[in-house]
């Protein structure tokens, strides 16, 4: 067999087609390779016991523990048995229960003193916490069994706890890796020869043997720090090809002119630009100066003034004589930047018109909903170079849409945007234009360094003068129902002193939901824990009847039609709306000084960095701000453990690591944006900065010298499978 197949060779011609699809379905392995590159979660010694006490909730979890006591209870008078098992292990007790029939042989095998593997999912019943129907694996078996097997297996050696699922626990999962083990031999090392013995790396085959048969943790630590380093470097060498080819396009340089729309428009400026909008700023003006295209990442917290900066930017490249163009990622945020930067320019945005000034331009809104003769109009300003700076959705990118000169692309809350409209709207210039692409979800600077690997990156993190305070409380809303009732008094309190508020929640609800929800309903009776989320209409609706009522209570939504949405972003940022009750369409960039509030209905649906953003909406002006997470969730799950470190902290770094911590890497490059299984299976972008660092030190060396890697075949082959048409594109649009 060559030296690629055997990694390559399905699953099911080793392991039989039962095995084999629940690993394909469940876990996403298809080849010997996936399995091998399946690494053990961590590694238990026998008689070393795993920390009960730190079991998460609703997680299937491997555990070895000892039985401390088994009992049978008969419920049902006398017709039904259940035998509950406690195991301990010194930091906590975890219980565990068996019905029925299912009773007979766990009764015989799992007495008190005796050490074994548990695999399931963790619940809670009577506030404690418990496994149901677990399946295990004695460790201590006498008798002449499977599990006597299982003792001579693992006798004396690290045990490999796997990544399992219900339907295949980690020792079924150990025992098929060693079905495939002798094909590590036949690994294909990525690493050239000089840079793996320069840093002292183990051989690829050896470190997959010591990662999955480890003998001692030494040998666990060489397996570490070599596949750490492999999954960095392939991931860094992909990007760093992408950059250099990024730097053999052509692109026109757009050099700022003295005495122009930027110097004038900075001369009207009320404030001092921050020292941060200056030094990226400056950044920016270096990028647009050269004849390659500019791939910056701007990132900054909500409300850093990461407009101002871009908007000097777009100004820059009118004053040079292109255009430039504006995405966002909503109409109603493309209404909102459209009259945000008209007020901010003033005489300056009517170029073209009596009283207009004679540095200015004419600044477009194109959005799909326009009326005819608008959009035509805006069409014909672009073709004809009228129009220096256009604002738009998606809408931007059909191909009716055609530019005279567009110089530069701003692309407003990347991750909403998907690869091909990027891509579509760059090839409307004439050359490729040069690309900011703006962000207000921080991202730690490693992550940046992997997912926005190909854009250079600056970082905005001083917030301008006059921003406010903002307290962030968890309401248990199950737990403390008189606390949900507070929350409803503070926003009256609000409202009465002359500010405003958001109740924000999860799903819009409405007819065509309906019959989703009575499937969901059904679902609520027989498991409370699985109600619906919480929607805008029906809580808007027992907001004006109940705790709110008297006050101007409105809705806003993504179904709505977009003028019904700017009449009450209007009328809400005109003060006429007291509470506006909306989903997460107010998540970026609405800006209401006045509003000081926000409740946020079922908020452990909502993750970490999107939690961060919807509180950015209050604080924004001189009044201080207040946010309020309502939850449902148990006192002890992740869920509340999020909720609570999202009201500790205000740092959006901070949240970005806690939110990676938690996602952990399955997300960086993984199904939510690229629909590709991520490659990081070893490397933790949140622990492995150095690694990550060094390894696109060392990428950023081998393609200059090599832009082809013609010299380093292997790690061509490694290249081309990790990262097939669509997985290397995805990575060129973060």
């Amino acid at each position: 067999m060559d030296r690629v197949s055997s990694f390559d060779e399905p699953l099911k011609k080793l392991l039989g087609g039962a095995t084999a699809k629940v690993m394909a379905e469940h876990l996403d392995l298809h080849t010997v390779g996936d399995l091998l590159h399946h690494y053990p979660r961590r590694y238990e010694e026998r008689g070393r016991l795993t920390a009960l006490a730190d079991l998460p909730l609703d997680e299937h979890v491997t555990v070895v523990a000892q039985v401390a006591d088994a009992r049978i209870l008969m419920f049902n008078n006398g017709r039904g048995k259940r035998l509950e098992v406690t195991l301990t292990d010194g930091s906590g007790r975890l219980q565990l229960v068996f019905f029925g029939h299912g009773v007979h042989k766990p009764h015989k095998e799992l007495l008190p003193g005796r050490q074994a593997m548990f695999a399931g999912k963790v619940s809670v019943f009577n506030r404690k916490m418990q496994l149901a129907h677990p399946t295990y694996q004695l460790l201590d078996a006498s008798d002449a069994d499977e599990a006597t097997e299982a003792v001579d297996a693992f006798a004396g050696r690290l045990l490999p706890i796997y990544p399992a699922c219900k339907q295949l626990d980690s020792w079924r999962i150990a025992k098929a890796v060693d079905a495939v083990l002798p094909s590590a031999r036949d690994a294909v090392d990525p690493l050239p020869a000089s840079l793996r013995e320069g840093r002292g790396f183990t051989s690829l085959p050896e470190a997959l043997l010591k990662a999955h048969r480890p003998q001692t943790k030494a040998d666990i630590e060489d397996a570490r720090a070599r596949l750490k380093w492999d999954e960095a470097f392939v991931l860094q060498v992909a990007l760093a090809r992408r950059r250099y080819a990024d730097t053999q396009l052509p692109a026109a340089a757009r050099r700022p002119v003295a005495d122009g729309l930027l110097d004038a428009f900075d001369a009207k400026l009320p404030f001092t630009l921050t020292e941060g909008q200056q030094k990226v700023s400056k950044e920016i003006f270096d990028d647009l100066a050269t004849e390659h295209p500019m791939h910056r990442l701007l990132q900054g917290e909500v409300g850093s003034g990461k407009t101002m900066v871009a908007l000097r930017a777009m100004l820059a490249v009118v004053d040079a004589g292109g255009q430039a163009a504006m995405l966002a990622p909503t109409e109603v945020l493309a209404q909102q930047h459209h009259r945000s930067i008209t007020e901010m320019m003033g005489e300056l945005a009517e170029g073209g018109m009596l009283g207009g000034s004679d540095h200015g331009t004419k600044i477009v809104l194109l959005t799909g909903s326009m009326g005819t003769a608008a959009r035509r109009q805006a069409l014909l300003d672009l073709v004809t170079g009228e129009a220096g700076i256009v604002i738009g959705t998606h809408a931007l990118i059909e191909d009716k849409v055609q530019f005279h000169d567009l110089g530069l692309v701003v692309v407003d809350e990347q991750h909403r945007f998907g690869v091909e409209q990027r891509d579509a709207l760059r090839s409307k210039g004439k050359q490729p234009p040069h690309l900011l692409v703006m962000t207000a979800t921080p991202i730690p600077r490693t992550v940046a360094m992997t997912v926005f690997g190909d854009l250079e990156t600056s970082v905005l993190d001083q917030l301008p003068a006059g921003r406010s305070p903002i307290a962030s409380h968890v309401v248990p809303a199950k737990d403390k129902p008189h606390f949900l009732a507070r929350a409803w008094e503070r926003v009256r309190e609000e409202v009465e002193n002359g500010h405003q508020a958001y109740v924000v929640c999860p799903r819009i609800g409405d007819d065509a939901e309906e019959e989703k929800g009575r499937a969901k309903k059904k679902a609520a009776e027989e498991d409370p824990d699985k109600r619906p989320p919480l929607a805008v209409l029906e809580i808007a609706d027992e907001l004006r009847k109940g705790a709110l009522a008297g006050l101007g209570v409105e809705v806003l939504h993504g179904r709505m039609h977009p003028d019904e949405k700017d009449d009450v972003m209007r009328r809400f940022a005109a003060g006429d709306v007291h509470v506006l009750v909306a989903t997460t369409v107010i998540e970026v960039g609405v800006n209401v000084p006045n509003a000081t509030a926000m409740v946020i209905m079922d908020a452990d649906r909502f993750g970490v960095s999107q939690l961060h953003q919807l509180r950015g909406r209050v604080g924004r002006g001189s009044a201080p701000g207040l946010c309020l997470l309502v939850s449902e969730a148990h006192e002890a799950s992740p869920a509340r453990a999020r909720l609570s470190a999202v009201a500790a902290t205000l740092d959006g770094f901070e949240l970005s690591r806690i939110d990676l911590e938690q996602r952990r890497e399955g997300d960086v490059l993984g199904q939510a944006q690229s629909g590709v299984r991520s490659s990081l299976r070893m490397l933790t972008v949140i622990d492995d900065e150095e690694v990550i660092a060094a390894a696109r030190e060392e990428a950023v060396a081998i393609v200059a010298a090599d832009p082809e890697l013609e010299h380093l075949p292997e790690l061509r082959t490694v290249l081309a499978a990790l990262l097939d048409k669509d997985r290397e594109e995805y990575l060129d649009k973060g």
